[in-house]
């Protein structure tokens, strides 16, 4: 690809990315005769994000048109064609909801930029708007107001794109209104929640960059108060109102303690008080459920090897044990109702399947199929993805997860070892398209849960702080060592593959541990965390000095800092690397991957470089990632055979 060809002004280095032709040789190499296609395990479903309306009349959900996700709606037991009502084809529709019950609200960026746009329709494609025109601006939803038909409460940065506003926006006209300002940077509020009739009476503002501040008021004729100042390491997270809207609220809280739980907490004393609501002794509880029409609790939801359901309310119980029965082992999820919960959406799902959507009408007990999301794939040709864990070189628990190619012997066999983004979030159990199409061409896949991934306690978190680049490193590697072992792995035959925080950890594998690793794919990964920090987008730049906590201060840290940072020891890596990135991500900006390439370069190695200028964080529109993993299937087989 020459320069010349490229439009002016492109983000990156245009004479970086290999040519087409390169990238064609790389994916004839990886193409074989194989049951499944990289297109069946990355193209877009037909139908799926099923939601029903709050009157129970009307179901939606994405489906294609040219190829891109796009909002249908049909009457629920009419017999009545569906209708296309969005007709999007640069990018696939990110999100929606019901806006009211015949008003649909949705949002979408521009070529992988993540400045969310929102945009309105009528459930039949009627009066569509842009409700906010607005260039270089994100929109975030603070509440849906499901009890308002003609307003929602969003988070716009419209008037400094570090700090969010909220407004109040008529969903029909576009009219937005001020509720209230975040116009001190040197306290930005990062968080703002309202009680169950809308009325704004939480925020959340940052203290010289580290301190969290929870701030309420009585109502909205007043001011805020201050009351409970924490450090960032602390947890008290709002998540709603007790039901007589009062100054009760519902969080979840590590505040004395190791793992977060679910407890009640007062505004006006600013404590916790009564008993914990639930807790585990392994992990954090983050989720909590409720009846909105019974006004009472109904369940938790926890993480550790699978999801968990803790049930606070018999209706909900009976209600999963009736789905339960009548749907067989998989895992069974409502994700979506009526205002009378009496219609419900329900969605399953496995290790071996993306699952199905029904739709169950409570009062008949009558469940009906409603999509299938992926039946050209069938689950008794995938692959089980198997709970692990194994001990740090320091005595943490691991846990992770391994997917093994069906129907090989579990030894000497060749891996992939990938590590999960953020590096603030966890892998969980569940279908898994990366890992099923590696498994299905003869590769085991480990994935880990190292320390800083979120959901296992403060001190498994707080483990992981100027750690990017070492220990969490290590944790990396010692899950090789295991598997190598246990004489599943080809020590010969292992090569490791992430995105993001995952594409730093795969630069730094190759890096700090040349001799682990055969071959290596950096998607979307940090290679200088000095310029990764300069370049986040502007909405992080309040977190900064908390990011400084957790990975390094670019001066006082700056020999840590460096000597982390894959860009300024490329002569170490000798295992073949190929990179992709999008030229639009705002959050790894596209200098990092021209970085590496380009050093490498410098010294002769060959990259192989993917870059899609339509793309940001990762790749969404279906041709692009068709093109990206068939390349990643030629290298590997270039490189491990």
């Amino acid at each position: 690809m020459s320069a010349s060809s490229l439009p002016p002004q492109i983000p990156g280095d245009p004479s970086l990315p290999s040519t087409p032709e390169e990238i064609a040789s790389l994916i004839a190499l990886g193409e074989e005769d194989s049951k499944y296609l990289v297109e069946d395990f990355f193209r877009n479903p037909e139908k799926t994000a099923f939601q029903i309306s709050p009157g129970g009349q009307y179901v939606a959900w994405l489906g294609l048109y040219e190829r891109r996700q796009n909002i249908f709606v049909q009457e629920i037991g009419s017999g009545a064609k569906a209708i296309r009502v969005t007709s999007e084809t640069e990018r696939d529709i990110s999100g929606y909801l019901w806006g009211s019950g015949t008003r649909l609200v949705y949002i979408k960026d521009s070529g992988g930029d993540e400045n969310y746009r929102l945009f309105a329709t009528d459930f039949d494609g009627g009066n569509p708007s842009d409700l906010t025109p607005y260039e270089g601006v994100r929109i975030d939803i603070i509440d849906e107001l499901k009890d308002n038909q003609d307003e929602i409460i969003i988070g716009m940065n419209a008037n400094n794109p570090e700090l969010f506003d909220p407004y109040l926006l008529n969903i029909h006209t576009g009219e937005a209104k001020q509720l209230a300002s975040n116009d001190n940077p040197a306290e930005p509020i990062t968080a703002w929640m309202t009680d169950h009739e809308g009325a704004l009476r939480i925020a959340v503002k940052l203290r010289d960059g580290i301190n969290t501040v929870l701030m309420y008021r009585d109502s909205e004729e007043d001011a805020f108060r201050e009351v409970l100042t924490t450090d960032f390491r602390v947890t008290v997270q709002p998540l709603f109102f007790d039901f007589d809207n009062g100054s009760t609220v519902f969080v979840t809280s590590n505040l004395g303690r190791d793992k977060a739980v679910v407890v009640r907490f007062d505004m006006a004393r600013g404590e916790e008080f009564g008993e914990i609501i639930f807790e585990h002794p392994k992990v954090d509880v983050s989720n909590l459920s409720w009846s909105r029409k019974r006004k009472v609790l109904t369940s938790v939801l926890y993480s550790f090897e699978k999801r968990h359901r803790h049930y606070l309310d018999s209706q909900t119980r009976e209600l999963y044990e009736s789905l339960e029965q009548q749907l067989g082992d998989a895992e069974v999820f409502v994700v979506s109702t009526n205002t009378d919960e009496d219609k419900f959406i329900v969605r399953t799902f496995s290790d071996r399947t993306l699952g199905k959507y029904y739709y169950y009408d409570r009062t008949t007990d009558a469940l009906t199929e409603l999509a299938d999301i992926s039946p050209w794939l069938h689950s008794e040709d995938m692959a089980d993805m198997q709970p692990i864990s194994y001990q740090s070189r320091d005595g943490l628990t691991i846990y992770g997860y391994l997917t093994l190619p069906p129907g090989r012997n579990p030894q000497q066999l060749p891996v992939v070892i990938n590590p999960h983004g953020g590096p603030w979030a966890r892998d969980s159990w569940g279908f898994n398209p990366e890992a099923q199409l590696l498994a299905s061409r003869g590769y085991a896949v480990l994935q880990m849960n190292f320390r800083g991934s979120t959901g296992f306690g403060r001190a498994f978190w707080e483990a992981s702080f100027g750690q990017w680049g070492r220990c969490m490193q290590d944790d990396i590697t010692d899950g090789v060592q295991w598997l190598i072992a246990r004489g599943i792995a080809d020590p010969a035959r292992i090569a490791i593959y992430g995105g993001s925080y995952g594409g730093y950890a795969t630069l730094a594998g190759v890096t700090f541990t040349p001799d682990l690793y055969a071959c290596a794919i950096d998607y979307v990964g940090v290679s200088n965390l000095f310029t990764f920090m300069t370049t986040i987008p502007p909405y992080w730049k309040p977190l900064l000095e908390m990011m400084y906590t957790m990975v390094g201060h670019p001066e006082k840290d700056r020999e840590a800092m460096q000597s982390a940072s894959p860009v300024f020891y490329t002569d170490r890596i000798t295992a073949p690397l190929f990179v992709a990135q999008g030229a639009n991500d705002p959050r790894v900006n596209i200098d990092e991957s021209d970085q590496i390439v380009r050093s490498l370069r410098e010294r002769g190695v060959d990259v192989p470089y993917l870059v899609k200028y339509n793309e940001g964080h990762g790749f969404r529109n279906e041709e692009n990632r068709f093109e990206f993993y068939k390349t990643m299937l030629g290298f590997l087989r270039g490189k491990m055979g």
